[in-house]
């Protein structure tokens, strides 16, 4: 037997059972879920203020700017409130810039990284203005001296350094080793900030490195801070001023019971280093992402049939790995709750979604009371869920609403095959 007082909702303070159904702040799920339709996500702004207060706790009082790395959700609706709170953000392809824009952000906020960005990309973010380019590659810098050099402007550049530091994530989301694609190896560079330093095109204004994703403990980040610092020491010795150190962000959020510092404890702490060893004037950059976001979205789902089995028992429902990636591509985890608890006794189920792949799998071996119809939450969905969503199987993307104390609203409407065909049609002539 299951009560909602018992049910384990890992991370979600803003969220909970109110006789006997779940609640996002003051709005029930299963309302939502009646007036918009399943698959669904749900954000708290409430969630996402928190979580952000949370980073200007810690930074309390510096010379600091939070840049929201866009990738974990790029909604124009969570944009809107990162902005109104005073975020900048964090940009990976002129798309997002595009998106920042058409949010009402401010360019000159924006930090570029990525390791592959395109001319075209450069002079739109050029001529927009932003704040820095974080460079990832010496053939990336000519390019970039090339394209500023063209347009008579000169672009302001960090280099991302890979510290090769074990950020102890998922291999697919740690980006601070040797073996990864991003960034510039620590022995290179100081060759390469002088290299930076002496073109044209170019204006060196910071250093930046980023670890990985989903970090759950303190030392990664102490052991970058110190490799981070020994190498500024060193720039600025070879007369190259840096005006800012940006250290990116990973920092982790609770899926299952994971219990991650909190930014403002592990702030101040790197403040600390960063006072000891005389560059406490720097201004800092953090790139938060997935801990701004990550627990404040739910996805809503339907269960469309129950499929017992000799070896598995399959919970089949609408959402897909279309829809939340995030299990199929890491093997993730996500808490699986039902939005009005049954009494009776719960089995054990794959649950799973309606795509052709065996890999579509939203949950192994849950143990849930459930029949068909029933609503269930996936937990911690506000990141890598709708911004990795695609039409696989030509299915429509889910449809986003947000939650602000008992109001709620549509920030994206649900897709129609009308939408996906759209492009298809046109370029047919049809």
């Amino acid at each position: 037997m299951t009560h909602a007082n018992q049910m384990h909702l890992p991370g979600q303070p803003h969220m909970a059972y109110r006789d006997g159904a779940l609640w996002v702040e003051q709005v029930a799920l299963s309302e939502l879920a009646r007036q918009y339709g399943t698959p669904l996500f749900v954000y708290s702004q409430a969630a996402i203020i928190a979580a952000l207060a949370d980073y200007q706790a810690g930074l309390a009082g510096r010379r600091a700017r939070i840049c929201y790395a866009m990738k974990a959700n790029p909604a124009l609706g969570v944009i809107r409130i990162l902005a109104a709170a005073g975020c900048g953000f964090d940009i990976v392809s002129g798309g997002e810039l595009q998106r920042v824009v058409a949010a009402g952000g401010q360019a000159s906020t924006v930090i570029f990284s990525g390791v592959g960005k395109t001319r075209a990309e450069m002079r739109m973010a050029l001529e927009a203005g932003i704040a820095c380019f974080n460079v990832e590659s010496e053939a990336e810098l000519d390019v970039l001296n090339e394209v500023a050099l063209s347009t008579g402007l000169r672009a302001p550049v960090s280099i991302r350094v890979n510290p090769n530091v074990d950020p102890q994530t998922h291999p697919y989301i740690s980006t601070g080793l040797k073996g990864n694609k991003f960034g510039i190896a620590h022995e290179r560079a100081l060759a390469t900030y002088q290299r930076a330093a002496s073109m044209a095109g170019l204006r060196v204004v910071g250093v930046d490195c980023h670890i990985g994703s989903q970090i759950t403990q303190e030392a990664p980040y102490m052991d970058a801070m110190d490799r981070m610092l020994d190498l500024v020491e060193a720039i600025e010795a070879a007369g190259i001023p840096i005006t800012h150190i940006d250290f990116g962000g990973g920092l982790g959020i609770n899926y299952n019971g994971e219990r991650p510092p909190s930014a403002a404890s592990l702030w101040p702490k790197l403040l600390e280093k960063l006072d000891a060893r005389g560059f406490g004037a720097h201004q800092l950059l953090l790139e938060p992402g997935r801990s701004l976001v990550g627990n404040a979205g739910v996805c809503v789902t339907e269960v469309l049939y129950l499929k017992p089995g000799e070896t598995k028992n399959f919970c089949i429902v609408d959402a897909a790995m279309n829809d939340l990636p995030r299990p199929a591509l890491y093997q993730a985890y996500h808490a699986i709750v039902p939005l009005r608890p049954r009494s009776q006794a719960a089995t054990v189920w794959e649950v799973v979604g309606p795509v052709c792949e065996s890999g579509d799998w939203l949950g192994h071996e849950r143990a849930l009371a459930l029949s068909s119809g029933d609503l269930l939450a996936v937990l911690s969905a506000g990141a890598y869920c709708m911004s990795m969503a695609s039409n696989y199987n030509s299915r429509g993307r889910a449809a986003e609403v947000l939650v602000s104390g008992s109001s709620a609203r549509l920030i994206r409407s649900r897709e129609t095959i009308d939408d996906q065909l759209r492009c298809e049609l046109r370029a047919l002539g049809d």
